[in-house]
């Protein structure tokens, strides 16, 4: 969301904002995972002190999204959102099942079934959540679509 400064987002941002007509993604683009809009993760925090104000016991909830997004999802997403066209995507798989590094998590997806049960959902889809986070960036950093 607003005022992040790391990960695959903020990544691509900073690669396209050197260079408007490549981007070299750290994988195979096929990586899925969730992500969650932090006013999303804000809600989810409160409604569950909420829920413990009301019983005596303590649980341990997932709170994620019911959807994922590849990483070449996310880079058309930031590419769309900075206007840009005609983007070459570099591929850079770091093992042979197309993980972008060792230790990358190729598919990520908890089951946020049982805080579901409470009452609670995420506002916004993974890709809603990656296309929001995008333009916050673009926004705190003074972009201009299509510079």
């Amino acid at each position: 969301g607003p005022r992040s400064r790391h990960g695959v987002i903020w990544d691509f941002v900073n690669k396209l904002l050197r260079n408007p007509r490549r981007l070299e993604i750290l994988g195979d683009g096929t990586q899925r995972k969730s992500y969650l809009y932090v006013s999303d993760a804000i809600e989810a925090t409160i409604h569950l002190a909420k829920l413990l104000d009301r019983v005596e016991s303590y649980d341990v909830f997932n709170v994620g999204n019911r959807d994922w997004v590849t990483v070449r999802e996310i880079a058309d997403i930031v590419v769309e959102e900075m206007g840009l066209s005609s983007v070459e995507y570099v591929f850079k798989p770091a093992t042979p099942d197309g993980r972008g590094w060792p230790g990358d998590v190729k598919l990520m997806l908890l089951s946020i079934d049982k805080i579901v049960s409470t009452g609670w959902s995420p506002s916004m889809s993974s890709a809603e959540a990656v296309r929001a986070t995008a333009r916050a960036m673009l926004e705190d950093l003074g972009y201009a679509r299509g510079c």
